[in-house]
């Protein structure tokens, strides 16, 4: 037993080495596996560092030239949201200037609004916006009811004072119910601080997928798989091929994902309330989950390129269906459930209410144990498909 268990050990200690050696020598893979896991994150950081979007430009057309319709224009542009950069005499002008990409929003401070504001009259502020860019339209809209809201508050205090009541009064009967917004989380309720720390855990699976995939293309095209038939040892199977893969992959991406998630995490300020120790120990077994399935699947590739280009077309498909761009709840369940044969869809909230939200170990079970489930469902398919390739691929070689 002591005898088997030695050569078993032996063995997977040889595909371990040999592995790594393998990936240092092929450039395609060093590109993968660790120049692009530092390139992608940085650009998304890089790209997301402002969190989120100000100064705006917009166009103001003011049709009434007072005083008070200054005023709203200069409150506009006040706000963090917009910047008023043109002030055309109609809004066919601003349409123009919409049209041309000078300006993202429109405000039409209509004609009489002085007139019908002193003479206790409504009057309305027409705001126009491209809703079908979501974060531009949430900042104009957004920009624009503070500023008239701010404006028009200002209008019903004065008037409560020149009525005779007092400071205090006026401004308790202005707003009864005063809202106090707390962005947990995410104090700057930045769009970066949202899908950075989801983002980041999909590039680890989907490079170490491609990554791999390459590795068994290589195989195929050199015909590799007899050298591992001579080495495996026929009790043990294709097990210590796969350990001794798969302790390669999560080696190299134990280092990746510690400059992913700490030096890149704190680099860019990003919202920090769990333990780097325990993001750790939930990335370990989601790293040998991905390593597995990577394992399984990379035996159908007949060549390196095929594994590139099937994954660079799955991944549009794992970044929506993993709850990250659109609400799970959203999803309808027989599709979301499907998603869930990727550990992204499993590990990204997992990760994200841990390290994000400070949720502890012992609040993750439900997600820690179908991941444990999951990493050995893999390896068992790992095991079964490497062990069809090695019958396979090295009999049809020697014939």
């Amino acid at each position: 037993m002591w005898k088997t268990l030695s050569n078993g050990l032996q063995l997977i200690v040889y595909f371990f080495t040999n592995e790594l050696k393998s990936i240092i020598k092929d450039a395609g893979a060093v590109l993968i596996f660790m120049i692009a896991l530092v390139i992608y994150p940085l650009l998304y950081s890089i790209a997301y560092e402002k969190e989120v979007v100000r100064d705006i430009p917009i166009a103001v057309v003011d049709l009434d030239h007072t005083a008070m319709s200054r005023q709203a224009s200069r409150m506009a542009d006040a706000t963090e949201q917009l910047m008023v950069t043109y002030k055309p005499q109609s809004l066919k002008e601003a349409e123009q200037l919409f049209y041309q990409g000078l300006v993202k929003g429109v405000l039409l401070i209509p004609s009489h609004f002085e007139k019908d504001i002193l003479s206790g009259k409504q009057c309305n502020v027409l705001v126009y916006s491209d809703a079908s860019y979501f974060l531009m339209y949430k900042q104009v809209y957004a920009g624009a009811v503070y500023a008239i809201g701010t404006l028009s508050a200002g209008i019903e205090i004065k008037r409560m004072l020149a009525e005779g009541k007092a400071v205090k009064q006026a401004f308790e009967q202005q707003e009864p119910l005063k809202v106090d917004v707390q962005n947990l989380y995410n104090p700057s309720a930045g769009y970066g601080s949202f899908v950075l720390p989801g983002i980041v855990i999909l590039i680890l699976q989907q490079t170490l997928l491609i990554g791999i995939g390459m590795m068994g293309g290589t195989q195929r095209e050199r015909n590799l798989f007899h050298v591992m038939h001579k080495k495996v040892n026929l009790k043990w199977g294709s097990i210590p091929v796969i350990l001794g893969k798969s302790f390669a992959y999560t080696f190299i991406y134990i280092l990746n994902a510690i400059f992913c998630i700490v030096i890149l995490h704190h680099w860019y300020r990003l919202p920090d309330n769990g333990s780097v120790i325990n993001a750790i120990f939930i990335l370990i077994p989601y790293l040998l989950s991905v390593s597995f399935l990577g394992l399984a699947i990379s035996v159908f590739f007949r060549e390196r390129v095929y594994s590139l280009l099937f994954m660079v077309f799955l991944s549009p498909v794992v970044l929506f269906l993993s709850g990250l761009s659109w609400p799970a709840q959203s999803i309808p369940p027989f599709l979301y459930a499907i998603a869930h044969v990727f550990p992204s869809t499993t590990m990204i909230p997992m990760y994200i209410r841990m390290r994000v939200c400070g949720a502890g170990l012992n609040q993750l079970t439900a997600e820690w144990g179908f991941m444990m489930v999951q990493m050995v469902v893999y390896f068992v398919l790992a095991c079964v498909s490497y062990k069809f390739a090695i019958r396979k691929f090295s009999n049809s070689t020697i014939k």
